[in-house]
């Protein structure tokens, strides 16, 4: 007999915690329903293998991303909104780094993909972050490109167990932040820009 209730955004939500718990490389259907208390092929009902399991935490991922990014940045404009996003990001990849892997490469179907709608959720709060430096749109790819890199690649790291000197990774953390800010105030338009 089916579980009451299970459905595919149960069967995603539990792949997720799972994945923060164990690694998303180490989450497989057996174990997904392991945790829901069904037998595997029952969830084939709900979701269509591991690719698409994947692609649904992703999409959990992105969503609680921006919307902590949406929370966090109401108000707050240039040094205390970049601060406020990156600050978000870290701690978001550090608390899910399994979900947060999920969100890395995924490929989407199209514009009516929840994929694309998640994601473009986190990078209009990036893009707000931008445009409070008034960053010119001829830079704004550019721009975020390299926020995103630079947070991604501190949290990433951090979450990975890769920061081992001895200087305090919070510290360093504040540096990135004002590297950053002084970055995009250099590339607003005030200064030559970038090549």
């Amino acid at each position: 007999m089916p579980r009451a209730g299970l459905g595919p955004e149960m069967v995603a939500a539990a792949a997720a915690d799972l994945a923060d718990e164990i690694g998303l490389a180490n989450v497989t259907m057996a174990q997904v329903a392991e945790r829901l208390g069904v037998r595997t092929p029952s969830l084939y009902k709900h979701v269509g293998g591991q690719s698409d399991l994947t692609r649904r935490i992703g999409v959990i991922a992105l969503n609680e991303l921006a919307d902590n990014l949406r929370d966090e940045l109401q108000g707050r404009a240039q040094r205390d909104a970049l601060a406020a996003a990156a600050t978000t990001f870290r701690t978001f990849v550090t608390e899910h780094p399994g979900r947060y892997a999920a969100t890395v490469r995924l490929d989407t179907n199209g514009p009516g993909d929840p994929l694309v709608a998640a994601g473009a959720r986190v990078v209009d709060s990036l893009s707000a972050v931008l445009a409070g430096y008034g960053t010119p749109d001829c830079d704004a790819i550019h721009a975020l490109r390299t926020m995103r890199s630079l947070l991604h690649g501190f949290a990433v790291l951090e979450a990975a167990g890769g920061f081992q000197m001895d200087t305090d990774v919070n510290d360093s953390f504040t540096w990135l932040v004002g590297f950053l800010h002084h970055g995009l105030q250099a590339a607003s338009g005030e200064h030559p820009r970038l090549p």
